[in-house]
């Protein structure tokens, strides 16, 4: 069978993928596109076969999958155990539906809102967005504090799991944009991504594709 191919854009969820495919050792190859005034270049989108041109995508063989989360629910990164599968989920899910979407709508605001808005404009609309935004770290952060002594160094254990996989780059994105944090500090997650960025399949993912946020 011919490698998984990787349709991997700079500066994306793409990471997530190469990461899951190192976790598993399967073999890949990486079509990579730097972003071009911050969008993926038309010709990139139009290559990958995603619908909406987004990234990350794979083709095997014959299929071709997209959405990170549903790439990310594959094998041993979800646990056998029913109580830990459902927990894993629930953070895979959270990661886009709950993360990205409160953090993306203060990104979108500073992107859209018109440069000759009245003084003050985006500055509310991100104070207005953040209290989202901090309860779901806020979330994280107790979830990594609690867990950290007794469940293991990662969210669901010992090992990375999809939830891993799958919200490392939504809390890495946010803090690294200062999207909606406001200064506040969230030492269990910084902590907790240092563990992640540590593990041999992260940097093989990195090496391999260039990765940088």
């Amino acid at each position: 069978m011919p490698p998984i191919t990787l349709y991997f854009l700079q500066a994306s969820r793409s990471i997530r993928t190469a990461w899951l495919l190192e976790e598993l050792n399967l073999d890949y190859t990486v079509q990579f596109s730097d972003r071009v005034n911050q969008k993926a270049p038309e010709e990139f989108k139009a290559a990958s076969g995603n619908p909406l041109g987004k990234s990350p995508m794979i083709r095997d063989g014959d299929l071709t999958v997209y959405e990170s989360g549903v790439i990310s629910e594959s094998g041993k990164v979800l646990p056998l155990d029913r109580a830990q599968r459902v927990k894993v989920r629930q953070w895979v899910h959270a990661a886009e539906a709950t993360f990205m979407l409160h953090s993306l709508a203060i990104l979108y605001a500073r992107w859209n809102i018109p440069s000759d808005a009245p003084s003050g404009t985006v500055e509310a609309a991100e104070k207005g967005m953040s209290t989202n935004v901090q309860n779901d770290l806020a979330w994280l952060e107790n979830e990594l504090s609690s867990s950290s002594s007794s469940s293991g160094k990662f969210l669901c254990g010992e090992s990375v799991t999809a939830a891993d996989i799958m919200m490392q780059f939504s809390a890495d994105f946010i803090l690294a944009r200062e999207l909606g944090t406001k200064g506040k500090e969230y030492p269990a997650i910084r902590k907790w991504l240092e563990v992640c960025k540590g593990t041999e399949g992260y940097k093989r993912a990195v090496e391999k594709t260039g990765h940088k946020l």
